[in-house]
Parts: structure tokens; sequence; C-alpha cells
């Protein structure tokens, strides 16, 4: 019987996703002669050479930084740097190294302890997928014309001022949206997620799930994964509450953008640039303070079973938003406000390529720059080292992955909360004002016991009843309890 529950090792998991064109290029993989120079801004159509053995050569910087889970956009054969347009669901694209560099990558990845997790575009394919193909061809002949909805022939696959002609995500021309009533259609996509899993990977990512309505679809596909591999991760792309995705019988976590956007919105406030989110699925702007910050938490944390919540994928920016930094009008108190609360909120944290050394960018394609390897200088070394030092914080204290989570405290500038577990209890705090805040608060931990800072600035005093804890301004911090034999 198929697990409800999501895996136990999505809690401990510290993820990194990579868009596999940008982060980094290997000479292993032979390259064409047409690529943008790395440094050069990306261009929608145009290709770095990034390739998967480039993050084989890099996992030594990953694994130092502390991650343990790697999120790839997508890898199989597509005609886009992107790879969202696949043509081939069984062939590594050549460019990131083909067939042999993923199985190098998920070798060396697990044996230091890193999972590694596929993006899955089964909603729509490329215009080059062999049964498309096939139609473009030969019309209404075609033995696959049934894999798609095609209403008129020849289809218009190339001309943008006419619409397709079959059905498209979004109407868009480059992707023909498959037909998943089909059952050759819906038993072809679950074998390549069979195919995949037992080939080494740890889960998949699942690109815009809601757009396969097919009743049933995702069900079984949660059957069939999880019965080659149980402990497989399975996050859809849902950008909005999703009580119906996790209940159990689809997916294990969504991809957190409900956090996402309040965390902006509450530690940039105003600082927001409103044309880098403007008119996206998510909304860091209007600016909020910290009460409606506490009321979003508690509201956010009571949509799903405590299980799920330790399995979501929470996240500050992706390739589908503009970068955290520049979102913030670069500044850097708030990227840092942001990644304390990332770090020690339930759920499984991921950085986004380059954020941990203060890559900026807008929109798509400017938020897919190429990881600035040749320019160590560009490197924002102070933001790096805060982002290892939170995550060997959440790595060596299990209250940060799987305790109770509590506010505690919350005014217009000031969101304080405890993370309690078995052995260990940590209070955090955060303050967005531009001045000192001195905030008093009762917390029923034990009289003899008395915390040591962790992480971060402030000071924190027991005043009778009450404990005083004072946050110099744009700073957070951390403090813990720990039983009298153990020391943080």
């Amino acid at each position: 019987m198929t697990s409800t529950s999501p895996p136990g090792w999505v809690q401990d998991a510290v993820f990194y996703q990579i868009f596999p064109d940008r982060f980094a290029s290997s000479p292993r993989v032979p390259k064409p002669a047409n690529l943008e120079p790395w440094d050069a801004p990306p261009t929608v159509h145009g290709y770095k050479g990034g390739d998967l053995w480039g993050i084989v050569e890099h996992l030594d910087y990953l694994q130092d930084l502390g991650v343990n889970a790697l999120y790839l956009n997508p890898v199989f054969r597509s005609a886009c740097n992107h790879r969202y347009h696949p043509h081939d669901y069984y062939q590594v694209d050549p460019l990131l190294g083909g067939n042999d560099a993923l199985k190098a990558l998920l070798d060396r990845a697990h044996r230091r302890g890193i999972r590694v997790i596929l993006d899955g575009v089964f909603n729509h394919v490329g215009r080059g997928f062999f049964p498309f193909n096939d139609i473009l061809e030969n019309g209404a002949a075609s033995p696959w014309v049934d894999w798609f909805t095609v209403h008129e022939f020849p289809p218009n696959a190339y001309d943008p001022s006419r619409p397709p002609g079959y059905e498209a995500w979004k109407g868009l021309h480059p992707l023909p949206k498959l037909n998943h009533a089909n059952p050759q259609v819906r038993e072809y996509l679950m074998k390549v997620a069979e195919h995949w899993i037992r080939e080494g990977i740890d889960g998949w990512r699942l690109d815009v799930p809601a757009e396969i309505e097919v009743e049933g679809f995702w069900e079984e596909f949660r059957e069939r994964v999880k019965a080659v591999n149980p402990e497989a991760y399975l996050v859809g792309e849902v950008w909005r509450e999703a009580t119906e995705w996790l209940r159990g019988d689809r997916f294990d976590g969504v991809m957190n953008y409900r956090f996402t956007e309040a965390v902006i919105a509450f530690v940039a406030g105003d600082r927001v640039r409103r044309e880098l989110v403007a008119g996206r699925a998510y909304r860091p702007w209007p600016a909020i303070d910290g009460l409606t910050y506490a009321e979003r938490m508690d509201r956010l944390l009571g949509l799903y079973p405590w299980a799920f919540q330790l399995a979501q994928y929470n996240l500050l920016g992706s390739h589908d938003t503009a970068r955290f930094l520049s979102i913030a009008g670069g500044d850097e108190a708030s990227v840092r406000l942001g990644v304390l609360l990332l770090f020690t909120f339930p759920g499984a944290p991921s950085v986004y390529y380059g954020d941990e050394i203060g890559m900026e960018g807008g929109h798509d394609p400017d938020c897919r720059r190429a990881f600035p390897w040749p320019r160590p200088e560009a490197w924002n070394r102070d933001l790096l080292a805060y982002h290892r030092s939170l995550i060997a914080l959440r790595h060596r204290h299990p209250a940060l992955r799987s305790g109770s989570y509590r506010r505690v405290y919350a005014d217009r500038d000031t969101y304080v909360f405890l993370r309690r577990g078995e052995d260990e209890a940590i209070l955090v705090g955060v303050n967005v004002a531009e001045g000192n805040r001195r905030v008093a608060f009762p917390l029923d931990l034990p009289p003899h016991t008395w915390p040591a800072r962790l992480f971060g600035r402030g000071e924190l005093k027991r005043e009778g009843d009450l404990v005083e804890l004072v946050l110099p301004p744009r700073s957070g911090g951390l403090w813990g309890w720990m039983r009298p034999t153990e020391h943080p």
C-alpha cells in the first residue's frame, strides 16, 4: 500500500536549485561554437553551455555550503535553454552531457549524502517531441494524432500571428499540450516517471500540475512512483494554498510561495520594487507589518497536517521570479532577515543558485544569469558566510527541522517565535525597523535554564515572569535552551 505520509528525509533537507545551463560548464562536455559568453547578460533564446558535469565538479562547493539536496530544472533533450519544451523524456540533453553525465551526478552526489530531484514537465511537450513531430509531417494521417487535441490541419506550429490550431500551454505555439485522457499518453508518462526513479533520482518536482485535470492522474502517479521508491519526494508547483494537493494521495509538498510572498512583504516592506513582482502568481507587495505576517504564518501552518508542513519546499526565489536582492532594491538587510526566517521555518529550505553570493536579476531571463565562477570578486563573501552559518545551525539543531512552532510575540516591526523539540528550544526574533526594538513577553521554559545566543545579534534578559528581547535595527537572532548536560 502506498504511504500517505511524506518521506522523512525531506524535513532534514536543505535544497539548492540549479538551472543547468547557467550553473557551471565542464570541458568534459563538447560544446558547439554558438554559445553566449558566460558573463554576458542572458537572452531568451541563447545558451551559456552549463552542464551536469559542471555540477559534479562543484559538489565540494555545495557540500561546504551545507546543501544535501539538489533540485534541477529540466534536463531532458529540448530545443530551449530552460528545457521546458521536452523532445525526449528518456534522453538527457547532449549539451548537458547526456545520460552518462546524469548517472555520474547521481552516483557522486549520493556518495556525499546529497539527494537529487528532477523537474517533471508532463503537461506539455516541445514541437520536436516525436509524436507531435509526426503530426507536423503527416497531418491527420499521423498515428499519434490522438496524443494531442488538434483543431485544424495542418497545425499552425510556427506563425505567432495566428492561433496554433491545437491545445497548447497558455496558447503558446512551442508548447503543445498532451491529451492526458488518452490511456497511451497516461501510460507513457507513468513509465517515464518510474524509469528515472529506478535510475536513482530521489523524486520529482512537478511542473504546472493543475493543468492536468484528468481525474486520478496524480493519484496514479503517486502510486506508481512510490511503488518503485517509497522514499521518493513529490513536490508540486502550486503557487496558491494547496489543501487538495496535500491529503496524502498526490504530493508530499508544494513550492511554498505563500511563505515566500509573506516573508518578502514583511522584511523588505516598501523597498520592494513593484515592477519586479507585478503580474506574478504570488504577491510580495504591498508591505505587511509583523502582526499581519504573524497572522499569515499562523494560517499557513494551520492549512496542512504537520507531516506535510515539514515536507514543504520553502523558498525566497526561483527561476520564475526576480531575485530577492533585486526585488528588495539591493537592500542586503532584507535578504539576511528573509534567509533567517527561511532557515528557521518548518519545511525544507531551498537556495536558488547564486542567491547565497548576492546574485541579482530581474524578470526572466535576467534572473537566470550564469554563476560568476570566473569572477570571484563579484561574490558577496559575507552573505555566503551568513548562509553557511544558518545552514549549519539548522543541521545541528533538530528543533529547527522538526520541532513545534509557536508565535510568542508580534507587533508592527517585530516577530518572535519558538521552535521546540524534545531536548531543546530555540527562540527566533527579527526586527525589521530602522531603530532598536525592545519587547517583553512571557515564555514557559524551565526557570533554572538560561539561553545561549546561537546566531545573530541582540540581547535576551529575564525580567520577573517575562523575557525581554532587545534587537538592533534590521536584524535578527536565535537563542537556544538545551538540557543541562548539553551545550549549543
